[in-house]
């Protein structure tokens, strides 16, 4: 089915169940990643917004009926919202893609189809927030409670605004808390559809409020807002340090998922083709910004060259283009300065000794910030395109002579968001998963997500985790009661 880019009318501030414009009547440009032109403006809120947002949500947590809803009722507004989501799903995939850049082939099959997944299963989860009955030594009944914490100040990425909004918004609204939500500023449309769909499934006021604007201003505040009783953040590992660092003078919970620069290993035994495919997946989806994406590829010596050929031909077919075309595989960069970033890395590469294989240039369409998908190999460990993390449609790729050594090549960054191998050895699959440093490891293939599986990192890609009753748990507190009976 095909899709048109949208009219996108002038966005306000969702506030208490109301459509408002900011305090200080400001407005921001949001501009279409494929073209460098304005969609629409939207709302550029300050403290004093994010303050009655925080207000609201205050007010609909401590009075307002949505904590001390059942959970089967909760369950059923989160069906509801799964429902409007695929019922509207055109309307969001254009809204989503003309935003992002994101292409409409992947902003349904996978952006529009997790969100609404997302809500279904963390609508059956609203049922299943319990504690436990416990044992003592001595005379009494004991039990534990799960209750919400309270106000959950929700902050997203531009990459994924969507489906990483409803991955901190629907577990949080499951356990019966409150939202205030801040969206990437170049990014907020789709937040503020999901704020309308939200209402028409029957959120009350007050319990999921949308606040757009820059992170200095509006993140700032919300951070450090007293009334806010956890930080659901997903970003930059730059950012995360901060608000992190924040969150902690206020001894506030925080859930942090971070940068990352995943290694994908090919073993001398790996079903090449499949491994090839797998790398390809890995480091353009999304136009390579994905947290979880596989920019570096490391591949055993004696399919090294081999690997380098079939990529050069791949990688130089995969289609790039209008994300409104439904061939398009690769969109645009999501913004100048993203596509600025990867022009440098890939300078920084060049001058580090690095052999472009395939791509390493912009693409001119459009006036669009669009970036062929590039692959780099020869680079040492050591180079700064190999050890930082790009954001972008570049691959790197080094070769391994032991599985020691490509144990020790994936571990050797800084981050540990996602790993992988490629072998049809069951017990080395196995076994190096077992050593490698990630919250989540996927063998002979690359991003298979399910809302039923937690994702989230160790080392500098942050803690705490999404997805899962893992994440339910995370918007909860737990409270013991015991009662004498002697």
């Amino acid at each position: 089915m095909s899709v048109s880019r949208p009219h996108i009318e002038p966005g306000r501030l969702f506030i208490d169940g109301e459509w408002r414009e900011a305090d200080a009547k400001g407005r921001r440009d949001i501009l279409d990643p494929s073209t460098g032109k304005v969609i629409t403006t939207v709302a550029e809120a300050d403290a004093i917004d994010v303050d009655a947002a925080v207000t609201a949500a205050r007010k609909a947590f401590d009075t307002g009926p949505w904590a001390s809803t059942p959970g089967r009722e909760r369950a059923r507004v989160l069906h509801r919202v799964a429902d409007l989501i695929r019922q509207r799903a055109d309307e969001i995939v254009a809204v989503e893609s003309v935003n992002v850049g994101k292409p409409v082939s992947l902003c349904r099959a996978v952006d529009v189809a997790t969100a609404a997944e997302e809500y279904e299963y963390y609508s059956a989860m609203a049922q299943s927030v319990d504690g436990s009955s416990r044992r003592l030594p001595f005379p009494a009944h004991a039990y534990t409670t799960r209750d919400p914490l309270g106000v959950i100040g929700a902050i997203t990425p531009f990459n994924f605004p969507l489906v990483l909004s409803s991955s901190k918004i629907a577990p949080a609204l499951a356990a019966g808390n409150t939202v205030v939500h801040k969206p990437a500023e170049e990014t907020p449309l789709s937040a503020l559809l999901m704020a309308e769909i939200l209402a028409e499934a029957g959120v009350p006021d007050g319990v999921v409020n949308v606040v757009t604007g820059g992170g200095a201003v509006v993140g700032e505040a919300l951070l450090r807002h007293p009334g806010v009783d956890k930080i659901a953040f997903t970003g930059s590992t730059r950012i995360g340090r901060h608000a992190a660092s924040l969150a902690g003078e206020a001894l506030k919970p925080v859930t942090m998922e971070l940068g990352g620069n995943a290694a994908q290993i090919v073993f001398e035994d790996a079903d090449v083709e499949k491994a090839i495919g797998s790398a390809i997946k890995g480091f353009v989806f999304n136009t390579g910004q994905f947290c979880m994406g596989g920019p570096r590829l490391l591949v055993h010596s004696s399919l090294y060259e081999t690997v380098l050929g079939i990529l050069a031909e791949a990688v130089a077919g995969v289609p790039v283009g209008d994300p409104f075309d439904p061939a398009t595989v690769v969109g645009p960069m999501a913004g100048a300065r993203h596509l600025a970033k990867v022009e440098e890395y890939v300078r920084i590469a060049r001058a580090e000794g690095g052999r472009v294989v395939v791509g390493g240039e912009r693409l001119e369409l459009n006036g669009g910030n669009y970036y062929r998908p590039t692959v780099i190999a020869d680079l040492s460990n050591d180079s700064r395109a190999v050890q930082e993390e790009i954001f972008g449609p570049v691959l790197t790729v080094q070769p391994f002579d032991t599985e020691d050594e490509a144990v020790a090549l994936a571990n050797s960054t800084p981050y540990g968001l996602a790993s992988g191998l490629q072998t049809r050895d069951l017990a080395r699959a196995h076994r190096v998963a077992a050593r490698l440093q990630a919250g989540i490891v996927w063998v002979n293939d690359w991003a298979m997500l399910d809302p039923a599986m937690p994702f989230g990192g160790v080392k500098q890609s942050g803690y705490g985790r999404e997805y899962g009753p893992e994440a339910l748990e995370s918007y909860t507190k737990v409270k013991s009661v015991i009662i004498s009976l002697a």
